[in-house]
């Protein structure tokens, strides 16, 4: 069987989590073909993030000695635990070296400059990823697993300029499949391969956008006609909402390739939102399964699930989110309609979802949190005496998704009534287009009671 395996943060955040991983991929590796596709270790990429911004707008040299003594001292650790043999330990050591002195001097010059693009910032976060694949791959060669590690450039990932969220180009298949087939059909080695990051045509590290590990990893198994995903987490699959909002939910043990993707891009950490795209077309199977709990069944995502009683099968949650309002009045609505989704497009805006008035006065457009300044400075252009433009902050998106809502009347029904039993306010409802999903805003306060009294209404903890 041929499949590609990625590891999370949380399941690389240390020595001992790697080599247990490196274990678990030794494991397999006897009878299968593998791919490893990971991300950085735990807490490492936001502190990156971090510390470019600090560099940039505080210009302090000191903190960037600092910054990077407790960066590769994490990193050596992890060496030291995860690697046993000293000759290949000597190696990633030389090789841990040079990264960590790659990325000093370019924070020194980020300070000196005082201006950090987007451009710069990808290629500051891309270390995380590049500082841990070559450990992971080390822990193999130590292990007896016969293992290179890559970069996503070097593995053949080729994507547009649009950095922080690049996409990858139609291209990049076949020169993924010429890269690595050879190296896992002939030479049985194990390519770890850095989650998160591409390549531009001319050789540009780029980033796909956050989670983008997911992506790397249904990229390349679709590239190599992998039989299956894996990804590796900390818990035992999906879950019917996040258990620290309702202790009392289950793990889903099958989730078609729809039901995913709503749940995704309405909050759910299961994976990136577009990391199930690149594998649909094949119908090859994602894995959601437990790094500390190997054994357990976890939740397959495939074309088609077994049926099911569940009207509604999960409950997401985006808690930081805004609403844009486009309203007014004597214009004509659908070429202004045209004109503010052309500028968020150009401004990048990852637009949630999106309600018209029925009396066609009003377009409310829910985005991220973070992109919401964004927004409003796109569509200024607009705001004049007939076009008012306004936002609301401290928004939280809901939604319920299930495959069962299609053709079964009354589920809206029930969820608005039960949150209306409740007091909880409904700000604006989504209209959504799919029938496996009923999307609402309302206040960011009450985000989290929502969830849990649509979970209780459907019994989704019993």
């Amino acid at each position: 069987m041929r499949v590609v395996m990625k590891f999370g943060g949380v399941s690389v955040k240390d020595g001992k989590n790697i080599l247990h991983c490196a274990n678990l991929v030794k494991r397999y590796a006897k009878d299968n073909e593998i791919v490893v596709v990971v991300s950085a270790m735990a807490g490492v990429t936001d502190a990156l993030q971090n510390a470019a911004y600090k560099c940039c707008y505080e210009r302090s040299l000191g903190f960037i000695k600092l910054f990077i003594a407790e960066l590769a001292n994490r990193h050596y650790e992890a060496v030291d635990f995860a690697v046993k043999n000293k000759s290949i330990k000597s190696k990633v050591l030389a090789t841990i070296d040079n990264l960590i002195d790659e990325l000093e001097k370019v924070l020194t010059g980020i300070s000196y400059l005082g201006e950090l693009t987007k451009r710069s910032e990808d290629y500051i976060l891309s270390f995380g990823e590049r500082l841990l694949a070559p450990i992971f791959s080390a822990s193999l060669l130590s292990l007896g697993v016969d293992s290179v590690a890559l970069t996503g450039g070097d593995a053949g990932i080729i994507t547009d300029n649009n950095f922080g969220r690049a996409r990858p180009l139609p291209e990049s298949y076949q020169i993924i499949k010429n890269r690595l087939e050879p190296l896992i059909s002939i030479k049985r080695t194990v390519p770890v391969v850095t989650g998160f990051i591409g390549a531009t045509e001319n050789g540009v590290i780029t980033t796909l956008g956050r989670g983008g590990s997911d992506l790397t990893a249904t990229l390349i198994a679709s590239a190599i006609d992998a039989d299956e995903v894996w990804l590796w987490k900390e818990v035992d699959g999906v879950m019917t909402t996040d258990p620290k909002i309702v202790p009392e939910a289950k793990v889903i043990p099958e989730l078609s390739y729809q039901e995913a993707m709503e749940l995704s891009h309405f909050g759910a950490k299961i994976l990136h939102p577009k990391a199930l795209e690149p594998v649909m077309a094949k119908k090859i199977p994602v894995r959601i399964k437990n790094t500390f709990n190997p054994d357990a069944k976890g939740t397959v995502i495939k074309e088609e699930t077994q049926s099911t009683e569940d009207i509604v099968k999960a409950i997401s949650l985006i808690e930081r989110a805004g609403i844009i309002n486009v309203s007014g009045a004597g214009f004509d609505f659908a070429e202004i309609m045209a004109e503010v989704f052309r500028r968020l497009a150009i401004a990048r805006v990852h637009v949630i979802m999106v309600a018209q008035s029925s009396s066609e006065l009003n377009l409310s457009i829910v985005v991220d949190k973070s992109d919401l300044d964004k927004a409003m400075k796109a569509l200024s252009g607009l705001n004049n005496g007939t076009v008012r433009i306004s936002k609301k902050d401290n928004i939280a998106i809901v939604s319920a998704v299930g495959a069962g809502m299609a053709g079964t009347p009354g589920v809206a029904g029930r969820i608005f009534s039960a949150l209306g039993r409740e007091g909880i306010n409904v700000i604006m409802i989504s209209q959504s287009c799919s029938e496996y999903n009923v999307s609402f805003a309302v206040s960011k306060e009450e985000g989290r009671r929502a969830v849990k009294v649509i979970h209780d209404e459907f019994g989704l903890g019993k």
